[in-house]
């Protein structure tokens, strides 16, 4: 057993609290919308549990450092803007994941159930509702009188995506409700793929010579968010239910245990790997008796949940911080294996990162045979010594990339001679990006090195181009990842400049591509070439640069020429922009790749308005908080979000005494009560427009 690896975090220089923060929350914030939106995870889930456990000790740490925008502050992603949005009357929350997964971690969560309800020693054992925790998609299931009405997402926990249609064809899911149902029932459950079924598909897929799915849980999320619902049709999708969300016109029962047996009546799939025990024992039981039979599930788990059983108990626990205290997810510990490294060579990922792969003689562990495992970074794999020939463990938990956790050193060939004949050298990074040649570099308060390539780099190229085309950046409509993916792999385009280059030929041979939508595609890319330059900075894909710093640095600067020509030093003058940001801006420009496809943009036809530096404009805007609900009659959320911010205003998430203005659309919801409670100006969308004609 190999004790845990120093995390290669704790090698790097201590950034101060507010700096740690604003990266963290822009890195999950780039996770979220590669996970959620783009169905393209581009870290293992237990790295993105680490960042925002990180985020959220330093959040608690520092208060003043809070921020309603944050990650912590909601569940997930973003709605697809193709499907409508959907408001949860009872917002779809996540739970807490305890990081012990040893049997503490159960006696601790009963310990501050406990502690919340003041029981002493003396008091009886509280009874829990254990269950399992699926790897698939969540899922808000609303029964208006027995009938199936509408399916949402979770999206963000306060609204997600209708995909009504797509979830019509999951055959497991009935299109009504058995016996006498309530008014109103809206069930929460999991979309899955079994492992046969998953195995069985692609085994088919392959047959046919079609694209296989990559795993069950990704399967999954990206089948429901399908625009064609026969597509989604062909996918084995299976569900569970867990739980409820708005109910009307029935008496609840008691506990959980008897929801989840009142839904099982009415028809809905209900695993039956659920018990009710009592106190830290019946966890810890029920936790060590999943994790035996795990193997043998048909369907993945990565824990089982544990659930203060009486509802009454829950309303009397309560929430911290968006999650119950009468819940938690008690994950299991990775699974590792013994195998030897046979190469160690350097990938570059799609936003530039050099990563050390070790090239493994196959093992299986973690339900998998396995044969590449990440080093991480340069730093991590000289830590650890990893080299050629080496015996390793090799963890695996999940879905989570393999990684070596550490070298067998008495097994190292070489080591029991004198010279040390027969050992390898210790790595080293290579100097150049294998892909394109262009220098590699890691700043010294970073442990990921990184291509400097930017928008040249082929490796790169996939994700610069969706990046490029997204909606807050050039916007480019029906530019998703299958179209990007055929018009590189076919060498149409290397850089966006090339998009402004394409004819219709060149697209209208692609597969699956009919005249009328590649004519389509191309409209959309000739509206893009009038944008911002606030869209056109972000669109560039400078690391550490968001849309927000895109914004403060367009109205800084005023125009591309003088952001180009800035040092590190009036980097830093414009508001929010650290020694950090200023460093990755000044790399992206120093390499003359970018220039040159910078320039190729703007020869294509690319524009702006630019004038002079702006940060001494100001308007009545200027520093008012506004806040943004329901529909607005001709204007997108986004577009009235511009406008604010174009005269200096600010766009919050959430109601309070600090807000400015409330704009209210149909079906304004619980903000603009809130508004109204508070005293908050109010303005429909006509009195917004004549107040930014002021």
């Amino acid at each position: 057993m190999s004790l845990p690896a120093q995390s290669a975090e704790s090698a790097k220089p201590a950034m101060e609290p507010a700096q740690r923060v604003a990266a963290l929350r822009q890195e999950i914030e780039q996770h979220d919308h590669a996970y959620y939106v783009l169905d393209a995870p581009t870290i293992p889930d237990a790295e993105y549990d680490r960042l925002f456990r990180e985020l959220r000790a330093l959040e608690l740490e520092h208060p003043q450092l809070n921020s309603a925008d944050s990650p912590t502050q909601r569940v997930g992603g973003k709605p697809l803007p193709e499907f409508s949005p959907v408001r949860h009357g009872v917002p779809m929350l996540s739970i807490r994941t305890e990081t012990d997964t040893e049997a503490s971690g159960a006696r601790a969560f009963d310990g501050r159930v406990r502690r919340e309800l003041e029981l002493n020693d003396a008091d009886a054992a509280i009874e829990y509702a254990v269950e399992l925790k699926f790897d698939g998609l969540a899922i808000s299931l609303r029964y208006e009188s027995g009938l199936l009405v509408r399916a949402a997402t979770r999206g963000d926990g306060e609204t997600g995506e209708d995909v009504t249609q797509n979830i019509r064809t999951v055959r497991r899911i009935p299109l009504h409700l058995s016996g006498v149902a309530p008014a109103l029932l809206e069930v929460r459950g999991e979309v899955f793929i079994s492992r046969p079924d998953f195995e069985r598909y692609n085994a088919r897929q392959r047959d046919l010579g079609r694209a296989t799915l990559v795993n069950p849980r990704n399967g999954a999320a990206g089948s429901i968010r399908q625009l064609d619902p026969a597509v989604a049709a062909e996918r084995p999708l299976s569900f569970f239910a867990y739980g409820l969300g708005e109910c009307i016109g029935w008496k609840l029962p008691v506990t959980h245990s008897g929801v989840l047996d009142a839904l099982a009546e009415f028809g809905l799939p209900v695993c039956e790997h659920r018990a009710v025990v009592k106190g830290a024992d019946g966890l810890i039981d029920f936790h060590a008796r999943i994790r035996a039979m795990r193997d043998e599930l048909s369907f993945d788990i990565d824990g089982v949940v544990y659930k203060v059983n009486s509802l009454a108990l829950q309303q009397r626990l309560g929430f911290v911080t968006r999650e119950p205290r009468w819940a938690v997810a008690h994950k299991y510990p990775a699974e590792e294996a013994l195998t030897t490294v046979e190469a160690i060579e350097v990938q570059v990922g799609r936003t530039g990162a050099i990563t050390p792969v070790a090239r493994l003689a196959p093992v299986f562990v973690g339900g998998v045979t396995v044969t590449n495992a990440t080093l991480h970074n340069e730093a991590e794999a000289r830590r650890k010594d990893v080299r050629v020939g080496d015996t390793v463990i090799v963890r695996r938990a999940g879905d989570v990339i393999p990684e070596v956790v550490s070298v067998v050193m008495e097994k190292r060939p070489g080591t029991d001679q004198a010279d040390g004949g027969g050992m390898h050298p210790a790595f080293e990074l290579p100097k150049a990006c294998p892909v394109c040649g262009s220098a590699i570099e890691r700043p010294e308060d970073e442990a990921i090195a990184r291509c400097t390539g930017g928008l040249f780099c082929p490796a790169q190229r996939k994700q610069a181009l969706l990046h490029f085309a997204s909606r807050r950046a050039m916007d480019i409509e029906g530019l998703g990842d299958k179209l990007v993916e055929q018009l590189v792999d076919n060498a149409i385009i290397k850089t966006p400049a090339d998009l402004y280059k394409m004819g219709l030929l060149a697209i209208v041979n692609l597969e699956r591509m009919a005249e009328k939508s590649a004519g389509n595609i191309l409209a959309a890319i000739e509206k893009s070439k009038t944008t911002t330059l606030a869209r056109f900075i972000f669109a560039l894909g400078i690391r550490n640069v968001g849309e927000a710093t895109a914004k403060d640095l367009a109205r800084h600067f005023g125009s591309l020429d003088g952001l180009m020509a800035a040092d590190s030093d009036h980097l830093q003058q414009v508001p929010d922009v650290g020694p950090i940001v200023a460093s990755s801006v000044v790399r992206f420009f120093a390499e003359p790749h970018n220039i040159e496809v910078i320039e190729q943009l703007r020869a294509g036809g690319v524009s702006w308005p630019e004038g002079a530096p702006m940060e001494s404009v100001s308007s009545f805007i200027t520093g008012k908080t506004f806040v943004l609900t329901g529909t607005l009659p001709t204007l997108t959320r986004d577009e009235a979000k511009d406008m604010i911010e174009a005269l200096g205003g600010k766009v919050a998430g959430s109601v309070s005494k600090k807000t400015d203005y409330v704009v209210a659309g149909a079906e304004a919801g619980s903000k603009l009560d809130k508004a109204q409670g508070l005293g908050v100006t109010i303005l429909d969308e006509k009195q917004f427009r004549e107040l930014l004609e002021q």
